[in-house]
């Protein structure tokens, strides 16, 4: 099992169906719509298909996760969340190696993404990664006043 470093003495892990709940509520926490522990479980229930990368106290107290879709030579990033009281740490970055790292010793070719157009401190993350710009979604993510986001498609070559 691969376990990587992390700011904050935390470590990063692989995610487990028993940490569904602890991602759901890190997710609500940083999306307007976040995704019910339901389909947090299933989709760690396959993690050859949907990896989570945790960050994790020796207690296992979760702080932030990357959850990928794999499917041959693609990946997908379809969430990240850090705990608010642990952004601006290095915490998102640090998953974001983890990742890339597990994807390195696998077929693996590509990661992309979807990220608000205007969320500048992502956007800055994904671009120290070599994600680039490759399209847009209209009206991708719904907000709290009834309008919708333009989501900005990106790619990142792994290797």
């Amino acid at each position: 099992m691969n376990v990587w470093s992390a700011p904050g003495a935390l470590h990063i892990a692989r995610g487990e169906v028993e940490d569904a709940d602890s991602l759901a509520r890190l997710h609500a926490q940083g999306f307007y719509r976040g995704w019910p522990a339901s389909d947090f479980a299933d989709y760690l229930g396959d993690s050859r298909i949907t990896p989570a990368y945790v960050a994790t106290d020796a207690r296992r107290r979760i702080s932030g996760f990357a959850m990928l879709r794999i499917s041959g030579e693609e990946s997908e990033l379809l969430t990240i969340a850090v705990d608010p009281k642990m952004r601006g740490r290095g915490l998102g970055a640090a998953l974001l190696a983890a990742a890339f790292a597990d994807l390195a010793m696998s077929p693996v070719k590509t990661l992309f993404l979807e990220v608000d157009e205007t969320n500048a401190p992502a956007l800055a993350l994904y671009h120290r990664f070599g994600f680039a710009p490759i399209g847009k979604r209209k009206g991708y993510y719904p907000k709290p006043d009834g309008s919708a986001a333009t989501a900005l498609v990106m790619r990142a070559t792994i290797g």
